[in-house]
């Protein structure tokens, strides 16, 4: 009688740690869920310009590589630099344990799912449209641009004034934030440098949700690191782009 026993105790054993393992999922996920359904709402109490959109996500979860598809828990679609920052600066005051992620996605060329943002907040930088585009003709022109705004409309604009970029990507329907964001490498780059190469100045919204005016002479350390730093040390809201006479006539090779 000895033997059956044993073996009723160790298949009792086995139950009990089955049942506690089922318990204690149950409360991982109930937990998990409770956190994130407070989220949203927290997010919509956010006095912003723009909007959050918790439905319309589809095409926030795929990029031009289409190798990985995460699904976000919202899209910002700020109206403003202040939009930005107020949702960094919540999310940031709410902690590591939220386990939010955060990503900028300009026109949606990255190709390893950089611009998703799994179960976290993407921000829909083409929604930025302000301040407008200004360009300065001078002695040493250059064009004052939103992060979110595409190259093609940085060089129909700066054409106006007979200007142009001095460097730029071989295809211009890339935002300026996220060409900045990697380097921006074309045709030009032998003899101008890349596109991190022609930067005055730039304005970053930082991790912690803070407006910051970097340069050579501002900021510096910032400024060198946000140029092809992958957004890892901030989000490009504004950049002031080096340019120079357009030329005349191009010569066409087929």
């Amino acid at each position: 009688m000895r033997y059956p026993l044993i073996s009723m105790l160790r298949q009792t054993n086995i139950l009990f740690l089955r049942s506690f393992m089922i318990l204690f999922l149950s409360c991982m996920t109930i937990k998990l869920n409770l956190c994130f359904s407070g989220i949203p709402s927290s997010l919509e109490t956010l006095s912003i310009d723009g909007n959050f959109s918790f439905d319309d996500i589809h095409q926030a979860a795929r990029d031009f590589g289409n190798r990985y598809q995460y699904f976000p828990l919202a899209v910002l679609h700020p109206k403003s630099v202040s939009d930005i920052a107020t949702t960094i600066k919540h999310i940031w005051q709410m902690g590591p344990g939220s386990e939010l992620t955060l990503a900028a996605r300009g026109h949606g060329h990255s190709l390893e799912g950089q611009a998703q943002a799994h179960r976290g907040i993407v921000i829909n930088m083409e929604s930025l449209r302000g301040p407008e585009m200004q360009v300065y003709a001078g002695k040493f022109p250059y064009v004052d641009v939103s992060g979110g705004e595409l190259w093609i409309n940085v060089l129909h604009e700066s054409l106006k004034y007979g200007l142009a970029p001095k460097s730029w990507t071989d295809y211009l329907h890339l935002s300026v934030g996220g060409t900045l964001s990697n380097a921006g490498i074309s045709g030009q780059a032998f003899r101008h440098g890349p596109q991190i190469s022609n930067v005055h100045q730039l304005e970053v919204v930082t991790g912690k949700g803070e407006v910051v005016t970097c340069s050579e002479k501002q900021n510096a350390d910032l400024f060198h690191s946000i140029l092809g730093g992958l957004g890892q040390f901030g989000i490009i809201t504004r950049a002031r782009i080096s340019l120079e006479p357009a030329p005349k006539m191009v010569k066409w090779i087929r």
